[in-house]
Parts: C-alpha cells; structure tokens; sequence
C-alpha cells in the first residue's frame, strides 16, 4: 500500500492517479475534504483507504502494510497569517510522519517548497549547506524550512528519502483552490470573463513590466518525477532537491501562451501591485536542477507554452476537467 498525504489536494490527486496508471491501485488517502468541491479531485482514483488527516495515527497498524509515503498534505495558502497553524500543520505533523517512516524504514518523499528561498539573494541552489542559510518571506515557507532543516538533522531516517523544493506548480485538479490557484488558471478565468489579462507591474529596476520570472512547472511533470525517484533512484542519494523545469519564463510569455493557446490575439493590462505585497514578492525564481539530474536521469519538463497548453485544451476549456 502506497501512503498519499494531501490525496485528495491538487498535487497529490494527480500523483495518485498516476500511481492508478501503472498499476498501483492499492493506495492509502490521507487529506480533508470539508464542504465544496474538493471530493471531485479523487473521483477518477482508485484507492483502498481513506482517513481524515486528524486519524492518521489512530491506527498506526496500518503503516506496516505502506510501502512507500508520500506526504504532499499542508497547508499552502502563503497569505495566511497564523504562524501557529502552519507549525502545527506543516512542522509538527511532518515530523511525526517521518518519525514513523524512519521506524518502520518506510521510503518517505515529502514536499518542500521553493518558497524557503525567501527573495532569492542566496540564489536557488539545493546545496544542504546553502539551506540552512535561507531566509523565507512568509509564515508558509518557514514552516517548510523548519521542517527541511530538522530532517537534515535527524540521524534516524529511512533509507530512502527527498524533500522536493516545488517551484510554481499549474495544471488540472487545482481548480478549489481558490485565490491561491496557479497565474495560468486564473489567466484563463480573466480572458473568459473580460478578454484580457492582469499581470503586476515592476516596481523594480531592470524588470520591465509583466518581465517578472518564475520557474512554472506543469503538475503532471512533478508527479511522474516523484514516481521516478521513489521507482529508480539510488539510496545512498537521498536528499533534499529542487523540482522545477530549470528555465525561468516571464508573466508575459505565460501570458502570451494562454492567448495562443486559445487562439486568441494578445491582451494584456498591467495593474499596481497591492500594498504590502512588493515586500514579499519574488522578481525571479530558477530551480538549479544539476543536483536532482545527478540523482535521476530521463526526464523532460514541459515548457510553459507546452504545459500551458494541454491544460488548457484538455482541462480548463472543457468546464474544468479533472485529471
């Protein structure tokens, strides 16, 4: 049985029905539901279990059937204020997650976030010295720092183990998340509603308007890369890595895709950033990817034009089509 935390959660529905497709049918989901239309991302998996996160370990039995964890459940909503809820969620659960990992020697792959690269001064290497000198902006990626920083700590862990520092993730099954949903999912809502698309403007020498850079990965990219780990990766190698594509795209080029992508001729508007805002804000995100290629191999990311389009054509044109 494969342990899916956050199962039913953008990241980790789609993971699951990948597991679906190669044949893992046998999977243990672990997330909240609430009230909404969360439930739908898991209506196309096949899965044996089902927990509220708050049981997990009512029944710690259970873990002696896992064979493999994947913890992509937290708390992501990098506007929320209450620290507590953050450390208790993101810090303490993970902890005692990968304390049952590690006693049972159970591969443990977990989700990190490029958020602990605070603004970027220290670039976006994952070099474990370079990590703990990493300062984030919010309360979200510090609850993802403590957690990196006490896992490099530990000396009791599984044999085989990533923390994966996701970059900024896209694609179908992210559609209740609401205002912390990807840019290109609510570029796609803005030029169905008004025909046109709202990017920042710069408050920042040598960026020009809408040239903001991130590293946009395509989700089905990040679940096939944590399938491979887990299925082909040496041991002696685990670590913490960074997942992105390795190449920053500008808000316009993803802009510029999702017109295309629609067939649509290009219409941007640029908008004041909020108040506050331009003092957490990243100008540019890179994932240095030399570390994760050295540990697997064979893999290509999808370029934002690409990713960009699938999800659109596939997904998001079709009322929201769930992976």
């Amino acid at each position: 049985m494969i342990l899916v935390t956050g199962g039913a959660g953008f990241i980790g529905s789609v993971l699951a029905r990948e597991l679906n497709k190669i044949g893992e049918q046998d999977l243990w989901i672990v997330d909240r539901l609430r009230c909404g239309n969360k439930w739908l991302n898991l209506r196309n998996s096949k899965f044996v279990e089902f927990t509220h996160v708050d049981k997990i370990f009512d029944n710690l039995s259970l873990f002696r059937n896992v064979k493999a964890i994947f913890h992509i459940g937290a708390c992501s909503t990098t506007t929320e204020k209450n620290a507590d809820y953050f450390m208790d969620n993101n810090f303490e659960f993970s902890k005692k997650l990968f304390k049952v990992a590690a006693e049972q020697n159970i591969p443990f792959i977990y989700a990190s976030s490029a958020a602990t690269y605070g603004d970027g001064k220290l670039g976006y290497v994952d070099d474990v010295d370079t990590i703990q000198k990493l300062l984030p902006l919010n309360p979200y990626g510090y609850s993802k720092q403590l957690f990196d920083e006490w896992v490099l700590r530990e000396t009791n862990r599984p044999e085989l183990w990533f923390g994966l520092k996701f970059f900024n993730v896209y694609g179908p099954n992210e559609y209740h998340k609401g205002g912390q949903a990807s840019v290109v999912y609510h570029a796609f809502n803005q030029i169905k509603d008004s025909g046109k698309i709202k990017l920042f403007k710069s408050c920042r020498d040598g960026f020009a308007h809408g040239d903001q850079k991130r590293d946009f990965i395509y989700v089905v990219d990040v679940v096939k890369a944590m399938i491979k780990l887990y299925q082909e990766s040496d041991k002696a190698k685990s670590s913490i890595l960074n997942l992105g594509t390795g190449k920053a795209a500008t808000f316009n080029d993803l802009a510029k895709a999702v017109f295309l992508a629609l067939n649509l001729k290009e219409n941007i508007e640029y908008i004041d950033m909020p108040e506050g805002l331009d003092r957490q804000y990243q100008y540019y995100t890179q994932a240095d990817m030399s570390k994760f290629y050295k540990v697997v191999s064979g893999i290509n990311f999808s370029s934002i034009a690409e990713g960009t389009t699938d999800y659109i054509r596939n997904f998001l044109v079709n009322k929201n089509q769930y992976y």
